[in-house]
Order: structure tokens, then sequence, then C-alpha cells
């Protein structure tokens, strides 16, 4: 699914020296390549602050602790997507409340939210799942009209970019008031292990996160916040700030990996190609189809039989899932994430895909479908 090492190969002299200068200077816990790292990536983004955190899960933790939130406050976000988006909220005593997603980007339906809204609604939280974007210019004008809180789970879309109506361009994850993402290593940006970070414009609210990413404090044995241990090795910042300069490189390596696929596929009956919206980019960090639900398990089943890996991302939704039991939904509440459940499947995604293998990969699928 994920050649990694290859992509590692391409630029091992830059991410080993950039390891080895924080092993020289032993500067192993918050050294000066992370504050390195952190500058680079607000360039990068355009947003005015970025901290750092250990993982993805942790960045979504802190940007709702930062919000100042009571037990019981309402978070509207997707039944369809990684559990880290309605674990946090859970974790923070607070009550997710999901609206269904579209079945065709498999992102929140923005229609369905104003109706989700309660006098308890604090946050709205959507998810750009597979590296693009949700209608954020609309989601945007249904928070500001009910005061709401705009947190992005970007943790899968780092370098989508969005074009509103009047022509702005702006990055995942930096729309909200805070936006968050991983650097989990098959992501589109991604370390050698664990790794976060926290995007906000508000300068009161980075500060905010930057101390309770380091147990809240304020000054050193000083404690201003209740907070969490969650910062960046400094070791994972090396190898990021190695790979930024190629992350565009790499997003268009994936682009071009799905025009493959999208070219080879479209006509295969059965599968539906992903949509792309006209307002944002998609930086696939999964090419995700969907398969008729009769088709999907026996295509995985043929394709695994000739060495090609596949995934289901995600094949619960998590209001179906026994640890969420107590939101009181039951099935068929949100009809499309069940769908898309059932019909979704994920190919090889990565920057080290050859036109071999992937005319193996499409060949392959063509000859069980058609």
């Amino acid at each position: 699914m994920v050649d990694l090492y290859g992509q590692y190969r391409k630029i091992k002299t830059e991410v080993d020296s950039a390891m080895q200068s924080v092993v020289d200077k032993a500067s192993f816990i918050n050294g000066g390549v992370v504050s390195e790292f952190a500058d680079a990536l607000a360039e990068y983004t355009s947003s005015n602050f970025v901290i750092p955190s250990a993982n993805g899960t942790e960045s979504l933790q802190l940007a709702l602790m930062s919000l100042q939130l009571s037990p019981g406050d309402e978070v509207i976000t997707v039944p369809f997507t990684f559990v880290s988006t309605v674990e946090v909220i859970a974790l923070l005593g607070l009550k997710p409340v999901f609206v269904d997603v579209s079945p065709d980007t498999f992102n929140m339906d923005v229609t369905k939210v104003e109706a989700a809204i309660t006098d308890r609604t604090k946050v709205i939280l959507p998810v750009h799942l597979y590296g693009q974007c949700v209608d954020m210019e609309s989601l945007l004008r249904i928070a500001r009209r009910h005061n709401l809180f705009v947190v992005e789970d970007a943790c899968q879309s780092l370098g989508a970019r969005i074009t509103f109506a009047d022509g702005s361009v702006h990055q995942a994850g930096t729309m909200g008031d805070v936006g968050c993402t991983s650097f989990f290593p098959s992501k589109n940006l991604g370390c050698f292990g664990d790794g976060g970070a926290v995007f906000t414009n508000n300068e009161t609210l980075a500060a905010r996160i930057r101390s309770m990413a380091n147990h809240g404090m304020s000054e050193k044995y000083y404690y201003e916040h209740v907070g969490i241990n969650s910062r960046l090795d400094s070791l994972q910042a090396a190898v990021l700030i190695a790979k930024l300069p190629h992350l565009d490189e790499y997003i268009r390596s994936r682009q071009a990996a799905a025009r493959f696929y999208d070219e080879r596929l479209s006509d295969c009956d059965g599968i539906h190609i992903p949509a792309k919206t006209t307002f944002s980019t998609h930086t696939y960090h999964q090419y995700t189809l969907r398969v008729d639900p009769k088709l999907r398990d026996e295509l995985r089943a043929k394709l695994a039989e000739k060495e090609i890996p596949t995934m289901v991302y995600y094949p619960c939704p998590l209001h179906l899932q026994a640890a969420y039991q107590n939101l009181q939904y039951k099935k068929g509440d949100f009809p499309f994430a069940e769908f898309l459940s059932k019909s979704v499947l994920s190919l090889p995604m990565h920057t080290e895909l050859t036109d071999e293998q992937l005319q193996y990969i499409t060949d392959t699928i063509r000859s069980i479908i058609l």
C-alpha cells in the first residue's frame, strides 16, 4: 500500500544529515529543529502559528482543550472517519453529535449541519477525508451564524488547497479556529514514527495550546493550565524538515497516480472513481473507490490472490461501534456512512508507484470486473 523505504532512498542524504545533526547536539527533546520545522510549516501553510505535537490524535485533543469547553458541550462531526476524531471528544467529556456524509466525496454533508445544532452545540469538527477538503466556505458561514468554533481534522489532507468564491486560496487546516494534522509515516508528509501539529491564526489560542502541550506550563515548573505531555520528538522533526520541501512534489506524484487510476477504471461497471469537487484540490492520501457492495469483498479477495494489497477505510461507522453505543444512535441513522463502510476500497497509493505497477493493478481489476 505504501513504499516508505523507496521514498526515503531518494532523499537519504538529506534525512540522514538532519537526524545526525540532532544526535550530534544531543538535543532530543524540544531541540531547535522542532522550532525550525514549526516555522517552515507555518510558512508553507500561511498559518500564523504552528504548534508541533506528539501525534494527530493529541493534536485534536489539544485543539478542543484550548477552547475551554464544559462537560456535555456538543461537537458536531461525522461517523465515517478514523476513531481519533470522536475519541478525543468523548475523552474530554464532550458529546459527539453526528451528521451524515456525502456518498460522492465521503466528506461531511454541510447541508445537514444546521439541523444538528442545539443550545449545547459549541464546535463543528469537519474531517477532510482521504485528502480532499470539506465545503469550508459554507461551513464557516454556518459557524459564524451560530457563534460556533470550527476545528478542522486535516490529518489526511495536509497540502490540500481550497478556493473560496472571492478567489482566495486556503490550505486545509488553516480556515477554522484551530486545525490539526498528523505525520504518521504513511501520510503525505510522514515522519519515522508518530508526530502531529496544531494550526491557528489566533495568538491567544496558540499560547494556550503551546502551554497545554507542555503540561500546561507558562514557565518552567509553573502551571497555568491542566495540560498533557505532547511534544514532537526532535528526531522526527529532523525527518519532517528534510521532507517538507518535497511535499508538493509528493502530492503531484499521488495526483498523477490517481489520474492513471481514473482513466483506466472509470468505465468499469460497479466501480465509482473518487469524486472531485470544484473548490478543493485532492492530495490523495488515499485513492478510494466506491464499489458495489455485492462485488467489493470478492474483488478484494481476487486482488489479494494477485498480490495487490487493498484496504477498507473504514469497515464500520463510529455510531455503530461498541464504544459509542452510549450515544444511542442506531443502524439506519446515517445511511450514507453505513453504505460507504460496505462499499469503499482503497488501492495502493504512494509517491513511488510506477506506470508498470499501476498498469498491473488496473489491468487486474479490469480483468475481474469486465
